[in-house]
């Protein structure tokens, strides 16, 4: 399928910041790829991406094999997202390399772990897991011989830091990363980006609540209240009359994707044709988001998110366990401010010896970690993590 006008095109990509063809055949690449693809096979290929396996979505160290993690979350992300894009004839390898990467820089028991690591370091410019992503792509990732990070196009990282749109005062860890790439945080980011960030709202609305009716923190009636999966829920015993509750749930769940992308994809057409978009750079200076939901999809979504804040997120068995989580990640934190030597070797060598710069050293460390591997270095160095029990 033909790209649309206002799609990212590989081809005039404004590039990495390395050179890579420094000694090599001008143009080689390894494979038939372009650079995105690239750069989606460089993310997919990362040891941070692998970590994901082993991070909270929203259960802690979940003991059921079904509930989902940050990997899970992020392949379901990147499904959502490619189908959009090709519907709306935008790059797909784009989109699904910004599905892919953008929980990478989640630390250990999502954002229980984050708002420990945000106190720690308070006094040295605080942590946010977004900057973290583009942080451990760029700076930690040690994967080839000539530079550190995985040197990703321009139009990758823009579009992970921007994904939420423009940014008018970013923290350390992005201006950090801003500086050497210039990504015109003032600005909004491509189609892709602005799709990426949509589909990671859709998976999450709707796998929450698939996890959160398997865990049993809310039941069926209580979800019924809202008028969305009612409709969606009436309209499937209707066509399966003889299903079971838990095979509706999955109807219910399946249904409401297509219910909100379907709408997306309406939506971002007509307010592309409305802008009169013609080129990725007229994307970027349009003023405002041009994928979205309609008013009425955009209401409905936002009944969603209120309900799993308040039966979910926000529910006493996972507050008890967030609790424990942060204080895990608050006694890590100092353990290692503490005691440096705890750390693996390679870190404690390279700890710098001024603040700010050796307290942001041992987040990236902390952040790198899974949720398993926390506790254990918990274990091993302060003693056993008063975790309530999992799921």
């Amino acid at each position: 399928m033909p790209l649309a006008p206002y799609a990212s095109d590989p081809a005039v990509t404004r590039g990495r910041f390395h050179d890579e063809e420094r000694g090599e055949t001008p143009g080689e690449t390894r494979g038939p790829r372009d650079a995105f693809q690239r750069d989606r096979d460089r993310i997919i290929h990362s040891v941070a991406f692998r970590r994901l396996r082993g991070k909270t979505q929203v259960f802690v160290a979940p003991d059921g094999d079904h509930f989902r993690v940050r990997l899970t979350h992020s392949l379901e992300v990147a499904q959502i997202g490619r189908a959009m894009a090709r519907a709306l004839g935008l790059n797909e390898d784009l989109t699904e390399a910004l599905c892919l990467a953008h929980d990478i820089g989640h630390p250990p028991f999502g954002h229980a772990g984050e708002e420990a690591l945000q106190d720690a370091l308070a006094g040295q410019g605080g942590f946010d897991h977004n900057a973290q992503t583009l942080r451990m792509l760029v700076r930690l990732e040690k994967r080839y011989p000539r530079f550190d990070g995985l040197n990703l196009t321009w139009e990758t990282l823009e579009g992970l830091a921007k994904h939420n749109g423009p940014v008018a005062d970013p923290g350390w860890a992005l201006a950090d990363i801003d500086a050497d790439h210039h990504l015109d945080l003032s600005t909004f980011p491509s189609l892709e980006a602005q799709i990426a960030a949509l589909a990671d709202d859709i998976a999450y609305d709707n796998h929450d609540i698939d996890d959160g009716l398997r865990a049993r923190l809310f039941d069926r009636e209580a979800l019924l209240e809202l008028p969305l999966p009612k409709a969606i829920w009436e309209g499937a015993e209707k066509r399966f009359p003889d299903a079971s509750d838990d095979m509706l749930a999955t109807e219910l769940v399946r249904e409401q994707i297509g219910v909100m992308v379907n709408d997306l994809i309406a939506e971002t057409r007509r307010r592309v044709k409305k802008a009169g978009a013609a080129s990725p750079e007229d994307i970027r200076q349009a003023g405002q988001p041009l994928a979205a939901f309609s008013p009425e999809m955009a209401a409905r979504e936002r009944e969603v998110k209120r309900f799993l804040y308040r039966n979910m997120y926000e529910h006493r068995r996972n507050i008890e366990i967030t609790e424990a989580a942060q204080a895990v990640i608050a006694a890590l934190f100092a353990a290692y401010r503490e005691a440096p030597d705890a750390m693996p070797p390679g870190w404690a060598a390279s700890l710098p010896a001024d603040e700010p710069y050796r307290g942001r050293h041992i987040a990236d460390f902390i952040a790198g970690m899974t949720d398993r591997y926390a506790i254990s270095c918990h274990e091993a160095i302060i003693g056993p993590a008063r975790l309530p029990e999992g799921f």
